[in-house]
């Protein structure tokens, strides 16, 4: 009533004063009305310590914390002065779901990272890793942080899940315009019919000025194989037909092109899932060891310019079904032994077997030099250059010898540095002074100090003589010996490189100049050649500081670079053991059908080194994502490259007899898209009969295995105790 009759009085015109009071009184109403119907002010408050249970948003590549470990937390942020409080981020940061908790305690979450945060982030990150490795130290010869972002212990038990950076040296810096989608971390479907509830990666890189940094790492916890996937498989269909190497062959484009492969790797967008289909003319069990020096079966490497390369080299002739290599004709006249002589009668340092133990072989011409270095106890590398259009480094493969393709242009080939005690070329056509020198320079760095380069030609040509004696002057090469052996009719120079750096600052003209400090010799994935001299290491801790003990001394000799040696020892002794308990015995594989033998992951060396004295050699794989053991494996007087499994392996189809994998899988489901991939790969790279042993968890073994069946592999043992498991399983000669 009293409302009412004040609105009849505002209706007058001396009504103003009262009209302005009725509002005042219609507005004290709607606030009583508010205050009785809404929250008590503490509700704002109860709403936010409902989330307790729930960390703060953090960086993309660090795990949310449990309730349980916010102490851990808070005292971090003690260390971070300048990390901004996600917390006040609004209402959005606190809407996350119960359930993405409860993925194994953790799940990772996509920040926006601005620049002026990053120095805080790889704080924290170190701090995280510093509690995880307990103080565990890295070994000295690991690649640098800047680089890598390594966090993969290389002696840490079997099964013991970690953490892999990013460690993609220069990854295509500079790529000469060529495919740069070579990692293989674009998933596509080829002829896979799978729902992968994989765990995906996400990178977020950084880009320097003339450098690229680590890419940070997302996580997402699921399997690597979708055990309820189903799998169809197609043979490929490629101008290389049953040779196709991924990496090397050039399978796109339209046209007819001269040459059908890549002047550097290049693999392709999305990794091959089809099946590389066995030679037309047939394919058979390979001529055993140590026959296979003398002979093996033309069928199993045929190709269409070999028949016509045997016509003009008396060194290799068709008998039959049989390639055979007759021991009185090689590409050396007078004899590859009389050569090898010759050679350490110019040099008497030269001690075949004793103190030179590794060697590598330029180009893949007449394997008579890698086989008669065998008998002395050396083991040699040869490497197939990519022009090889003879397939001739498969030759080598088939017939036993260690043997690598790979493109040799302007990129770094996959080996550390200084870990060749001699490097050998003959006829090998490569013109060294080209392009600032910079495939000589790529010799300097892979060739151990105080290393012998032994160059070998027929006919001299007085240009490329000159330009190569000027050019290796530049480098400080000392000329041990020049000699044209009569016999052979074949120029022979040897030089050596420098044990130390003070003959470096006594050139006059300072070109080459010396690499700077911060420049990574080790660092081989996808970096270019550089056009300078890394200097000799002189510190203790440098691997190459002093020449390795005499073979086979040096197998299991420590020198004071490496760390941890007592771990070093157990892990020999570990794998010893394994392969003379159980693998040599128990798996039930016939070792006298096995030569070529590949080790996936390895880390020391310890598989290698236990089968050494057997009638076999080991190719030892460092995963790029890895901790950088190369030095330790070449130092053992063992051999190996860096690869990236998730790419395509160099090497021939039908290469190796045997794969051994040790919780491989397991490491690379946060790198690989497609880990099945992997599995097509081991295929491709496994001569049919060959055997595979593989070791991992359980969760990803039996998965793993449904695959081998689709590829009808034959699974010939399984193993499982405590979450972990052995699969030993053999390539059929035949598909349906």
């Amino acid at each position: 009533m009293a409302i009412a009759r004040l609105a009849r009085q505002a209706k007058r015109p001396h009504g103003f004063c009262v009209k302005m009071t009725a509002v005042a009184i219609m507005g004290f109403c709607f606030i009583f009305v508010w205050s009785m119907f809404s929250s008590s002010s503490t509700s704002a408050t109860t709403q936010r310590e409902s989330f307790d249970d729930i960390a703060e948003p953090v960086a993309g590549n660090t795990r949310v914390s449990r309730p349980h470990t916010q102490s851990r937390e808070r005292e971090k942020e003690k260390h971070e002065p300048g990390r901004v409080d996600e917390k006040q981020n609004g209402e959005s940061d606190l809407e996350l779901k119960k359930d993405e908790k409860k993925i194994n305690g953790s799940v990772s979450l996509v920040v926006t990272e601005h620049e002026s945060r990053r120095k805080d982030k790889k704080e924290e990150a170190s701090l995280e890793r510093k509690e995880k490795d307990d103080g565990t130290k890295k070994l000295p010869n690991e690649r640098e942080k800047d680089n890598q972002g390594q966090e993969e212990s290389g002696d840490e038990e079997p099964g013991k899940e970690e953490e892999e950076g990013e460690v993609v040296d220069g990854k295509e810096e500079a790529n000469g315009g060529e495919n740069t989608e070579g990692n293989g971390y674009v998933q596509g479907d080829g002829d896979l019919i799978q729902n992968v509830d994989q765990e995906s990666v996400e990178k977020v890189e950084h880009e320097s000025a003339g450098s690229k940094s680590t890419g940070k790492m997302r996580k997402i916890k699921g399997p690597v194989f979708d055990p309820n996937a189903h799998y169809s498989w197609r043979l490929c269909s490629t101008r290389s037909k049953h040779n196709y190497m991924p990496c090397i062959d050039i399978e796109s484009g339209t046209g007819r092109l001269q040459s059908y492969r890549h002047t550097e790797r290049s693999c392709p967008k999305t990794p091959p899932m089809c099946l590389v289909p066995l030679p037309h003319e047939g394919y058979a069990t390979p001529v055993h060891w140590p026959e296979s020096k003398l002979k093996v079966l033309y069928s199993n490497v045929a190709h269409p310019k070999l028949a016509a390369f045997i016509k003009k080299h008396s060194w290799l002739a068709q008998s039959g079904e049989y390639l055979t290599f007759p021991q009185n004709q090689t590409e050396f006249k007078g004899g590859v032994r009389h050569y090898l002589d010759s050679i350490e009668e110019m040099v008497p340092d030269i001690e075949w077997g004793k103190n030179i133990r590794v060697v590598l072989d330029i180009g893949c011409k007449d394997s008579s030099f890698a086989a008669s270095l065998l008998d002395k106890e050396v083991l040699t590398l040869s490497l197939g250059l990519k022009d090889d259009l003879v397939d001739l480094a498969q030759v080598a493969l088939e017939r036993g010898f260690p043997t690598i393709v790979s493109p040799f242009r302007s990129r770094r080939l996959y080996f550390p540095s200084g870990v060749f005690d001699a490097i050998h070329c003959i006829g090998c056509s490569i013109p060294w002074h080209s392009n600032g020198g910079k495939l000589l320079l790529e010799m300097n760095r892979i060739l151990r100090p105080s290393g012998y380069f032994i160059l070998s030609t027929e006919h001299d040509n007085i240009e490329e003589e000159e330009a190569m004696t000027s050019l290796a002057a530049s480098v400080c090469w000392n000329v041990l010996a020049h000699k044209t052996d009569e016999v052979g009719e074949v120029g022979v120079k040897i030089y050596q490189k420098p044990e130390s750096n003070d003959i470096y600052e006594l050139r006059r003209h300072k070109n080459p100049p010396l690499c700077k400090e911060n420049e990574n010799p080790d660092a081989a994935w996808y970096v270019p050649m550089k056009t300078c001299l890394h200097p000799v290491p002189s510190a203790i801790e440098q691997h190459g500081t002093e020449w390795p003990e005499e073979w086979p001394k040096r197998l299991e000799t420590y020198p004071d670079w490496m760390n941890n040696k007592e771990k070093l020892i157990a892990d020999t002794n570990h794998w010893k053991a394994i392969v003379e308990k159980s693998y040599l015995t128990g798996m039930g594989i016939d070792w006298s059908n096995i030569r070529n033998i590949m080790d996936m992951k390895a880390i020391n060396g310890g598989f290698a080194a236990a089968l050494a004295h057997h009638k076999v050699w080991v190719m030892n794989v460092v995963p790029v994502h890895a901790p950088d053991t190369l030095p330790i494996i070449y130092e053992r007087g063992l051999v190996g490259v860096y690869h990236d499994w998730c790419e395509s392996f160099g090497t021939y189809p039908r290469s190796y007899d045997l794969l051994h994998a040790d919780h491989l899988f397991s490491r690379l489901k946060n790198r690989c898209k497609q880990p099945a991939s992997i599995v097509v790969e081991m295929d491709r790279i496994l001569r049919p009969g060959g055997w595979a042993v593989i070791r991992d968890k359980v969760e990803i073994l039996d998965p793993l295995e449904g695959i081998l069946r689709s590829l009808h592999w034959e699974i010939r043992m399984t193993y499982a105790q405590d979450k972990e498991g052995i699969l030993c399983a053999q390539k059929n000669m035949w598909r349906p």
